[in-house]
């Protein structure tokens, strides 16, 4: 099949931080809604023929995520044919896809907007902390991104192909008690442990007075975004995942 992209391939980068809101308070729209609805202008609207074809977010994480791209649909041959070309790129360095397809925890991003939208978190970063590392790894990601869409472009044909990716599975809370706190943190060999196996029985969560709580699924399962500081008011620990290997349509732009 081919997919077409327009010759002047336009695209978007986005950085978004913490969770703001607007100073003046009142009635006003949440600082972040205003931001979305505002991109969904610029760069929109969502699903017409004039959205943008690519938009890239960036994002760091205090997770030990390393470089991962997020992939909203399995069905997105362009889509999965660039991040193939990533990883092959960023070899030997690790540059791993997060597939999030699930009806209950895919929420609508900015990025959406566009018809191929493209997440890409880099980690471990604190937050108010900048990292040369960091930046560095997204900047060369991003390189090759770019290199994809002008090959793209330029009339290059991508063979069909097979891509590693983890689909997101299951959101897992911290342990709380029956008034909503926390009472378990993190255990130490979860802790920085993202994309390693979590079998049933392994150790989870260790609680403030010296439980362990141990991993009851039914099956291994590659945890990710273990502990990351934005998430806790999101009541996520961390998420499950799935290992799996998709195929990508072979595209060339018509």
């Amino acid at each position: 099949t081919s997919c077409e992209i327009q010759k002047s391939h336009k695209s978007s980068r986005q950085k978004k931080n913490q969770k703001q809101t607007h100073a003046t308070g009142g009635d006003e729209l949440p600082y972040e809604v205003q931001r979305a609805q505002e991109i969904n202008r610029t760069f929109g609207p969502k699903g017409s023929p004039e959205a943008y074809d690519v938009i890239f977010d960036l994002h760091n994480t205090t997770s030990n995520m390393g470089c991962t791209l997020i992939l909203e649909s399995s069905k997105d041959s362009f889509n999965l044919q660039m991040m193939n070309y990533i990883k092959k790129a960023f070899a030997p360095a690790s540059c791993l896809v997060l597939l999030n397809e699930h009806p209950h925890l895919k929420y609508s991003t900015s990025r959406s907007v566009a018809k191929h939208p493209v997440g890409l978190e880099v980690g471990p970063q604190p937050q108010g902390v900048l990292r040369s590392n960091i930046f560095q790894a997204m900047r060369v990601i991003l390189k090759h991104a770019l290199d994809f869409i002008e090959l793209f472009n330029e009339g290059m044909e991508f063979p069909s192909c097979t891509v590693e990716v983890f689909r997101v599975l299951e959101r897992i809370d911290y342990p709380r008690d029956a008034n909503g706190n926390i009472i378990a943190m993190v255990h130490t060999n979860l802790q920085d442990c993202d994309w390693e196996p979590l079998n049933p029985g392994d150790p989870m969560f260790q609680t403030f007075d010296g439980q362990t709580v141990h991993y009851q699924g039914s099956g291994t399962v590659y945890p990710t975004f273990i502990n990351e500081a934005a998430y806790y008011e999101k009541q996520q620990a961390f998420l499950t995942t799935r290992r799996e290997t998709l195929v990508a349509s072979a595209i060339r732009k018509a």
